[in-house]
């Protein structure tokens, strides 16, 4: 059995169809789907169309990103989000245009059962950005930092690398897991394309809803798959760009 996580999506059917089909998914495999199933591209209605008919077929594990909980806003409400239509609601709104309220409403179901984060057996925790507070996440005050911190990959991005992992000195909220896998920010953000390891925090966030790719990695062996990117795909889109 293996474990893969995949990255943020934004609405980029076609590159995460790549990406599965390079998985070559096998009974027995599973797969944590990081968050941000929506925005961007144009196919965000379809993506999570094929994420619920996957769940069908794999054992599939689905986190909720700060877009996903947008669009559930949406879908439920009909409110929209100034912030959100700038940011990718619009391609996401014109995806359900033919959708039905059936179909809507599996949707929502969807986004509703989505976890804020999910810590596995080997305490290796997954979460589509971050968290606060020291003592790990099953204290943290506020559920939307799940969706929302940056604070997490900031810290480590600047730590220390010298810094014992036995001494008070190393980060708290590191010594609680395993691993840490998270989304959010992507990776292109540092000119970088791939994957980033910084202590036992990984992202894998590697641009989609811009100029980047989307990215699966297998949690064991951390060989990672890439679909093209993006703006290849849909060459008349802006995506978030």
């Amino acid at each position: 059995m293996r474990t893969f996580a995949i990255g943020d999506i934004h609405g980029g059917l076609k590159a995460l169809t790549q990406v599965l089909n390079q998985l070559e998914l096998k009974d027995g495999d599973k797969i944590i789907f990081m968050g941000d199933y929506v925005d961007g591209w144009s196919e965000s209605a379809q993506v999570v169309d094929t994420l619920i008919d996957l769940s069908k077929k794999i054992d599939c594990i689905f986190i909720k990103g700060n877009h996903d909980v947008w669009c559930e806003d949406w879908l439920k409400n009909d409110t929209v989000n100034p912030s959100w239509y700038m940011h990718g609601g619009k391609e996401t709104m014109e995806s359900y245009h033919y959708f039905s309220i059936a179909e809507k409403k599996e949707h929502i179901a969807f986004f509703e059962n989505a976890k804020m984060y999910y810590l596995d057996n080997n305490n290796r925790l997954f979460l589509h950005a971050g968290f606060t507070s020291m003592h790990g996440v099953e204290k943290e005050p506020f559920q939307k930092t799940f969706c929302l911190d940056r604070t997490l990959w900031e810290m480590a991005v600047s730590m220390d690398k010298n810094i014992a992992k036995d001494t008070s000195f190393y980060p708290k909220r590191l010594q609680h897991y395993k691993e840490i896998y998270i989304g959010h920010t992507p990776t292109t953000n540092y000119g970088i394309p791939t994957p980033v390891n910084i202590a036992n925090l990984w992202n894998i966030d590697t641009g989609a809803a811009f100029k980047g790719k989307i990215t699966a990695i297998n949690i064991d062996t951390k060989a990672y798959f890439q679909s093209d990117n993006l703006p290849g795909l849909y060459p008349n889109e802006k995506g978030r760009n």
